[in-house]
């Protein structure tokens, strides 16, 4: 009696291996959506109970935004031609304190950033001017822990003609006013490069406070070794700060070509 029940034993969890991966795929879930089953014996000669288990829902959902002339479009391949031309803006790759992709490199960026979507820590977007639909540059959330509700705003780039002029205000404003209303963040979080004086300038000018510096920290595209910066705002000094950004975003809209010579760095 005891060889015929664990037979049957046997066959039953071969059955349930092979049944497994055809609810999978009958479900379609997708590559993100993995299946799980178990099931609880009762009768040594059947399962008793089949769990299905499905991973939690991300924290951080793509999403398109909008407002201030401008969108921020979820990244996708097409948008690596208006990158190129973005960066070409201001040969921006030529920066030894930013992360810009070079000629040729633009898609390989892209895929690296969508490889980090899919693994949850990123959300990257292409910041394009509504009225042209020219790629001005691009930002996103990334580092994003949803056990503590903190996410970081980061990867930050524009052509050389958006920078020194309201782009950067709104696109923060939207990123951070989805960040703490619509997935109540706890912190939003910032980190640049030790030498980048004009990002630490433009974060601080944001109402986000010094956290302190993370020494040898990461590599610079021409192999030195940064230390980097870390900023960061919490949801209590959010409303404040959305107060100030929406002042500023005001004055540059009404008058962008003087606050655009007003925070011009010298040359």
């Amino acid at each position: 009696m005891m060889q015929r029940d664990s037979s049957i034993g046997f066959l039953c969890r071969q059955y349930v291996a092979l049944s497994v991966p055809l609810l999978s795929s009958n479900l379609q879930d997708g590559p993100d959506m993995c299946i799980r089953a178990c099931f609880l014996w009762e009768a040594p000669f059947a399962p008793h109970l089949w769990q299905i288990r499905y991973p939690p829902m991300r924290w951080v959902q793509e999403i398109s935004l909008a407002g201030h002339g401008l969108r921020l479009e979820p990244l996708r391949p097409h948008h690596a031609a208006g990158l190129a031309s973005a960066a070409a803006d201001g040969q921006l790759w030529r920066l030894r304190v930013t992360f810009v992709p070079a000629p040729g490199e633009e898609d390989a960026y892209v895929a690296e950033a969508l490889r980090m979507q899919e693994q949850g820590d990123r959300l990257p977007f292409a910041v394009v001017e509504t009225t042209s639909g020219r790629v001005l540059g691009t930002t996103g959330y990334h580092n994003i822990l949803p056990e503590v509700r903190r996410l970081e705003i980061g990867y930050t780039w524009y052509g050389a003609s958006s920078q020194s002029t309201h782009v950067n205000t709104a696109c923060k404003l939207m990123l951070l006013t989805h960040a703490f209303d619509t997935l109540q963040a706890r912190v939003v979080g910032w980190r640049t490069d030790c030498e980048n004086t004009a990002s630490q300038r433009a974060i601080e000018r944001l109402g986000a406070k010094k956290d302190g510096v993370v020494r040898g920290d990461k590599m610079r595209r021409d192999g030195t070794i940064r230390d980097t910066v870390m900023y960061s705002m919490t949801a209590e000094e959010w409303p404040s700060a959305r107060r100030h950004l929406a002042h500023l975003l005001e004055r540059a809209l009404q008058c962008p070509r003087v606050c655009a010579l007003a925070n011009k760095k010298p040359e």
